[in-house]
């Protein structure tokens, strides 16, 4: 895929302005965003990256459009499931609800930058070491794995990560928030907020999630100007998201099952991939490994879509189940008491 340096400039730029809409537009006067803003603004930023994956289709080819869906529908179910540290971390923090939308925009924008990093440095072992898939699908299907047994259950307590710690342990914070600022000068000191502290907390925790993200989309496409857009596009939206969502979270059951199966996939994909392209000594004494076919786009992006859709109904049908069974049984059990 040959992609002039004008495009990435344009591309970087077009990130670039969707972000100043955000602190201009969004945060700048601190608000609880209604659930018709967040409707509204989600739609926005998944149209953009339809228009932006439409084009690659148009200009690259159908390849490398199917590559790119699959990349951002992919990281944009499995940000989805980074909501819920988010719905902890602000829970823990005690945020005030008016104020959440710029610990997240400030966070999201940290965790863009960590993941171009990573993206770019992931890059460069790829281009140099082809076995570096072996690593990454047995990565990912260990973390499916993992996934998987996790069941219907996520984690209720939150715990501080290394960076946040490190930040508490340097610099002096205060006990409380003064107001959306991230540093106060109290009796001469500078001290920083907990609202920083909860912005570091926000970037960082998105950037472990990038540990099996990353390694996943490379799965769907080595193309580096890929990678970086659908990452980019998934995580601008995530602000808007959190706010759409965050009464539903709990709703989705079985999601740990359905990025599990995706991930897994993708696991499994990775390792016939790496396969093909084999130049370890100690498999097949070297020569590429092709008795397995290599798994297409076209394929891969049918799995994903599939397993999101049957995901997303079984969880809201055992929500609705146990909705009723819990209404039928509150009756009953008023009775009992009254008798």
């Amino acid at each position: 895929m040959d992609v002039p340096v004008w495009v990435w400039i344009v591309t970087v730029g077009v990130i670039l302005a969707m972000l100043a809409v955000d602190y201009v537009g969004h945060v700048r006067t601190p608000h609880a965003p209604t659930l018709r803003e967040s409707a509204t603004w989600s739609l926005a930023y998944v149209a953009v990256a339809v228009v932006f994956g439409v084009i690659v289709w148009v200009v690259w080819g159908g390849t490398y459009g199917g590559e790119y869906f699959a990349g951002y529908i992919t990281e944009k179910s499995l940000s989805v499931d980074n909501l819920f540290v988010f719905v902890l971390i602000m829970t823990s923090f005690r945020v005030p609800r008016e104020y959440q939308q710029r610990v997240l925009l400030i966070g999201i924008t940290i965790a863009l930058v960590l993941r171009t990093v990573f993206i770019i440095a992931g890059a460069a072992i790829i281009a140099n070491f082809a076995w570096v898939f072996y690593i990454f699908g047995a990565f990912l299907i260990w973390t499916a794995i993992a996934q998987a047994r996790s069941g219907t259950g996520h984690d209720e307590e939150w715990n501080e990560n290394g960076v946040l710690r490190l930040t508490r342990r340097l610099f002096p914070t205060t006990d409380t928030y003064v107001g959306d600022k991230m540093t106060a000068k109290i009796d001469g000191k500078r001290y920083i907020t907990p609202m920083l502290i909860v912005m570091v907390a926000i970037g960082s925790a998105d950037l472990l999630f990038a540990v099996d993200s990353i390694p996943a989309i490379f799965g769907l496409t080595q193309e580096t100007y890929l990678v970086f857009a659908a990452n980019a596009f998934s995580l601008l939206g995530l602000r808007q998201l959190y706010f759409l969502v965050d009464g539903l979270l709990d709703r989705l059951v079985y999601l740990n099952y359905g990025l599990a199966a995706i991930l897994g996939f993708i696991g499994v994909k990775l390792v016939i991939h790496a396969l093909h392209t084999n130049e370890l000594p100690f498999i097949n004494g070297g020569h590429h490994v092709e008795a397995i076919p290599e798994i297409s786009t076209t394929l891969s992006l049918g799995f994903i879509v599939v397993v999101l859709a049957v995901t997303t109904i079984a969880s809201l049908a055992r929500d609705r189940r146990d909705r009723r069974a819990r209404a039928l049984a509150a009756p009953t059990s008023t009775s009992e008491g009254d008798a």
